[in-house]
């Protein structure tokens, strides 16, 4: 019975299984999974990963017997959880080329791992306003990164003083052996006489401006250009741009865009939503509207007389929402129009608030007949009351409940989904 059987279960096997047939089962997912062969699929690269490192596990005895025993915890205690890349593991179990030769793309693993290799990327966000997306911009950013030093070009100090760790050949590692009960265990751990470096240098003879590091920090200023229309997360690359690190190539810059929340606006794709308040004169009888739009301009939007805005209506302006990246096409810009209605019928001559109502009844449409109670219905009068923000907010909340049970959902069940995510 072994304590972990995750190994296994990735390459599809028995914990029992044999030397053959783990080495076919890692075959075949190595060969499914292959990032070669699955060029448009990050998650494959992921899953060739963890197959091999679940092979390299497996396919040693000692280590197959550690995790068997201890799982994954006594790897790790162990220090035998490494071991050599997926890119390595599968180079030298097809004898060194890559399987798939020239299928997808050329040279495949087996060049790709002789080439030069290169530092990391260096991440950064940009965060940009509504305005600069919409007119554009170029932003100055600067930032810190490692250079090959000038002064040792890159070697830590004098030409010949660098000498490879003879305590562990120059890998930076060590394998060295523990006795765990009954068997004894092999595992890698960093070389104490170098640091993990693989080189030696004497003190006197460490370069005085990199201290032997064989780098240096320097400041760099990066011009930014952010394109009209750019969306939400759009990433902007500056190849060898990155940190320096002598015997492999620079690394990149990337900025990922992230567009600022706007107090006027909001966006989707290339389309603007603006939210307008009108008064019931302006709704019923026309007026104007004044929208600052985000290129300082005025837009100066007319609502017809006789032309009656509900509610809640949209309206459309064409053309004057968001550019379009690298097009001379525009987005629409919507209108959601809220009609405040006034809390009471000003009356300041004092007229009989009869004689106004008459007036309305003149020139709005006709009233909804009402149908009234039986004749022999039992009917009291009741006026009706203001109430408060906190009874408001609760009268809202019970019929938005009610919506959702006439749904047929379970009551509360999608907003706790939601608010679990």
């Amino acid at each position: 019975m072994v304590k972990d059987s995750k190994f296994y279960d990735l390459l599809g096997v028995a914990p029992g299984a044999s030397d053959a047939e783990l080495r076919s089962a890692y075959k075949k997912g190595a060969l499914k999974h292959h990032p070669d062969k699955n060029a448009h699929n990050p998650d494959a690269a992921d899953k060739f990963k963890e197959i091999s490192h679940a092979y390299g596990i497996l396919s040693d005895s000692q280590k197959r017997q550690v995790y068997d025993q201890y799982g994954e915890e006594g790897l790790e205690q162990g220090g035998a959880g490494g071991g050599m890349s997926a890119e390595d593991l599968f180079s030298q179990f097809f004898g060194g080329g890559s399987a798939f030769g020239g299928m997808f793309g050329g040279g495949g693993m087996g060049m790709r791992e002789t080439g030069p290799k290169k530092a990391r990327t260096i991440h950064h966000v940009h965060k940009v306003s509504l305005e600069d997306i919409f007119r554009g911009k170029v932003s100055k950013l600067a930032l810190q990164k490692s250079v090959i030093c000038p002064r040792c070009d890159g070697r830590g100090g004098k030409e010949g003083a660098v000498k490879k760790c003879t305590g562990c050949d120059g890998v930076g590692m060590k394998t060295m052996m523990r006795q765990m009960g009954p068997m004894i265990q092999r595992f890698q751990t960093v070389c104490p006489d170098c640091q993990g470096e693989g080189e030696m240098i004497r003190d006197r003879d460490r370069c005085k401006q990199c201290n032997g590091k064989k780098t240096v920090i320097e400041r760099k200023v990066l011009h930014v250009h952010v394109d009209k229309g750019v969306k939400n997360g759009h990433k902007i690359d500056f190849r060898g741009e990155g940190d320096q690190m002598p015997g492999i190539l620079p690394g990149d810059v990337q900025f990922e865009i992230e567009q600022k929340p706007h107090a006027r606006f909001q966006r989707k794709d290339d389309d603007l939503f603006y939210h307008a308040e009108i008064d019931l004169v302006t709704a019923l009888a026309g007026g104007a509207i004044y929208v600052e739009h985000l290129d300082d301009r005025w837009l100066t939007v007319n609502i017809v007389p006789g032309e009656i805005v509900s509610p809640g209506e949209i309206k459309v302006i064409r053309g004057q929402g968001m550019p379009s990246l690298r097009h001379h096409d525009f987005g629409n810009l919507y209108i959601q129009f809220d009609v405040k209605f006034p809390t009471n019928l000003r009356n300041e001559d004092n007229v009989d608030i009869n004689i106004i109502v008459d007036q309305l009844e003149k020139i709005l449409p006709l009233q909804v007949k009402i149908k009234p109670p039986p004749k022999d219905a039992m009917t009291e009068d009741f006026e009706l009351e203001a109430v408060d923000a906190g009874q408001q907010a609760r009268a809202q909340g019970a019929s938005m409940t009610e919506e959702d049970d006439e749904e047929g959902g379970p009551q509360g069940g999608e907003r706790m989904q939601c608010a679990s995510q």
